[in-house]
C-alpha cells in the first residue's frame, strides 16, 4: 500500500501494472533533461484507455496531481515529476493496430516509438515523415503532444498536420474516441486539435490515426557552402520556385557548428578544402531517380555560376549522402564530450540572419568563454541555438538572454520541444495576453482541479 495516496487509489495500486516504492526506478524521476529529479508517488501503466479512465476517475475525484511519461525524452521538463504526483505511463500502451493501405493511415496505441511506426509504414512500401534523432525512444503519444517535427517539416508539416484521429482520455476519465480516417470531415469541431500540441494538459492521449504517404523512389543529397548565412536564404526561395515537390530537407549550419562538430564526426571527413561562412544539406526525394539528380546537379551547377553556392558536394550513393547527413546527426556525438543546453526557437526567416548576427556579437562582448552552435531546419523557420561551456550561475542569464533576444524578433521560444516547465516564464514572450487567457479558459473548463500535467505549460497556479 502507498500511503501518501487516498483509499480508492491505493487499491487501484494493488495491481500488477502499478509500481510503488522501491520499483519505481530513477528512469520515471526526469525526462532527457534531468533537471529537477524527482520520482513519482507511484507509476500507473494503463494497457488501454479503459484503464487509464478508471485511474484517471479517482484521481479527478481525490483531486491526485498526475504526470504524463511516454519515453521521457522531452526537452523541456514536461515529462519530469513533481513531489506529491503519481505517474501515468504509457508504456504498456503499444503496439500497431491496424494500416490501412487504402486510406493510407496506420492505427497505432501511444506509447508505441517512433521508429516501430516508420518501420511498419516501410514494409507496406509507405513512409510516416516525422523524424527524430530520438526516434528508437519517442513514443507518438509524445509526439502528438508536443507537435514534433524534425528535418522533413519543410516537405510534410508538423505532427499536427499528419493526425487524423485520435483516442483521448479527459482528466476526469471520460474517453473521447475520435478515430478519424478521412481527409474530409467537416461536422462539428475538429477536437483532435485541442490536444496536438497541449503537451498533456488537456488530456492523455491513448489512440492516433496517422496519415501516411507513398515511399519516394528517389533520394538525390547535396552538401553545400555559403560565403554567408544570407545566401543559404536565397537559396532557399529559389528551391521553393524551382524544386517544388520534391525537397525534402533544408538544414544550415552555420560555420560555429560546423567547425567544431565536423571533426568530431569519423564518417563525415570534412569535403571542403576550404572553410566557408554557412553550410546546407539539401535533399530531393522524389520518383525517379536519374531525372531527379539530373534536375539537383542542374540546379545547383547555376546556383554556383551565380554565386549563390560558393562549394558542392553531391553523393553519388546512399551510403554517402548517409555520411553527409552524418555532420547534422553529428550534434548527438559532439555533446558526449561537451555538456550542451539546447534552446529549441523559431524565428521568422527573413529576420534569421540579424537575428544570428546580434547572438554572435553579444556572445563576442558578453559570453566569450562559451561554445556557441547555430543550425536549424531553416525553410521551417526552426533554428536551434546550442550552447556549451558555460559557468556555473550561468544556466538562467543564458536562458533568458536567448529567450527575451527570440521575443524581441518576434519569434517562438519553442518551435518543437514544447514548453514543459522549463519555459513557462517565457510564455508570453511568444503569446498574447489574450491568448494565454484563452488557453486557460480551455484547462479550466476541461481540468477544473488542475490534476493534470500541472505546471506546465503555465505556471502551477
Amino acid at each position: 500500500m502507498i500511503s501518501s495516496l487516498p483509499e480508492s487509489l491505493q487499491l487501484l495500486a494493488s495491481g500488477a501494472s502499478v509500481l510503488s516504492g522501491d520499483e519505481v526506478t530513477e528512469h520515471y524521476s526526469s525526462d532527457w533533461t534531468e533537471v529537477d529529479q524527482c520520482k513519482p508517488d507511484a507509476v500507473f501503466r494503463p494497457a488501454n484507455a479503459g484503464e487509464l479512465s478508471a485511474i484517471m476517475k479517482e484521481c479527478h475525484k481525490n483531486r491526485q496531481p498526475v504526470v504524463v511519461q511516454g519515453g521521457l525524452t522531452g526537452l523541456a521538463g514536461g515529462g519530469t515529476p513533481e513531489k506529491g504526483e503519481v505517474s501515468v505511463s504509457l508504456e504498456k500502451m503499444t503496439g500497431i493496430e491496424e494500416i490501412d493501405e487504402f486510406a493510407m493511415t496506420m492505427t497505432v496505441k501511444a506509447g508505441t516509438p517512433l521508429q516501430t511506426i516508420q518501420e511498419a509504414a516501410l514494409e507496406k512500401g509507405l513512409v510516416f515523415p516525422i523524424d527524430l534523432g530520438a526516434r528508437g525512444t519517442a513514443t507518438i503519444g509524445g509526439n502528438v503532444s508536443t507537435n514534433a517535427g524534425g528535418v522533413q517539416v519543410i516537405r510534410y508539416g508538423m505532427t499536427r498536420a499528419l493526425v487524423m484521429g485520435l483516442e483521448v482520455v479527459l482528466p476526469d476519465g471520460t474517453v473521447i474516441t475520435s478515430l478519424n480516417k478521412m481527409l474530409k470531415n467537416n461536422a462539428g469541431y475538429d477536437l483532435k486539435h485541442l490536444f496536438i500540441g497541449a503537451e498533456g494538459t488537456l488530456g492523455v492521449v491513448t489512440r492516433v490515426v496517422l496519415r501516411l504517404f507513398a515511399k519516394p523512389q528517389s533520394r538525390c543529397t547535396a552538401m553545400l557552402a555559403f560565403a554567408e548565412f544570407s545566401n543559404s536564404i536565397t537559396l532557399l526561395k529559389q528551391i521553393q520556385a524551382e524544386l517544388t515537390g520534391l525537397v525534402n530537407s533544408y538544414e544550415v549550419m552555420w560555420d560555429c557548428y560546423y567547425d567544431n562538430v565536423a571533426p568530431t564526426v569519423k564518417a563525415f571527413g570534412r569535403p571542403f578544402e576550404q572553410s566557408h561562412g554557412a553550410y546546407a544539406i539539401l535533399e530531393l526525394c522524389g520518383n525517379h531517380q536519374q531525372r531527379d539528380s539530373e534536375l539537383l546537379e542542374s540546379f545547383l551547377a547555376e546556383q554556383l555560376e551565380n554565386g549563390t553556392v560558393e562549394d558542392v558536394v553531391i553523393a553519388q550513393t546512399d551510403t554517402q549522402a548517409d555520411n553527409i547527413w552524418s555532420l547534422r546527426h553529428g550534434i548527438g556525438e559532439f555533446s558526449s564530450s561537451v555538456p550542451l543546453i539546447n534552446y529549441d526557437v523559431s524565428i521568422p526567416i527573413g529576420k534569421m540572419d540579424a537575428f544570428a548576427k546580434r547572438i554572435l556579437q553579444q556572445q563576442g562582448q558578453s559570453y566569450q568563454h562559451i561554445t556557441l552552435l547555430l543550425f536549424g531546419h531553416i525553410g521551417d523557420s526552426n533554428l536551434h541555438v546550442v550552447i556549451g561551456d558555460y559557468k556555473e550561475g550561468e544556466f538562467k542569464p543564458l536562458k533568458d538572454w536567448i529567450h527575451e533576444l527570440t521575443g524581441e524578433f518576434g519569434g517562438s521560444v519553442s518551435a518543437e520541444h514544447g514548453i514543459g516547465k522549463l519555459k513557462t516564464n517565457y510564455l508570453s514572450l511568444s503569446r498574447s495576453d489574450e491568448e494565454i487567457a484563452l488557453m486557460q479558459l480551455l484547462k479550466r473548463t476541461i481540468d477544473p482541479h488542475n490534476i493534470l500535467n500541472q505546471g506546465r505549460v503555465f505556471s502551477a497556479s
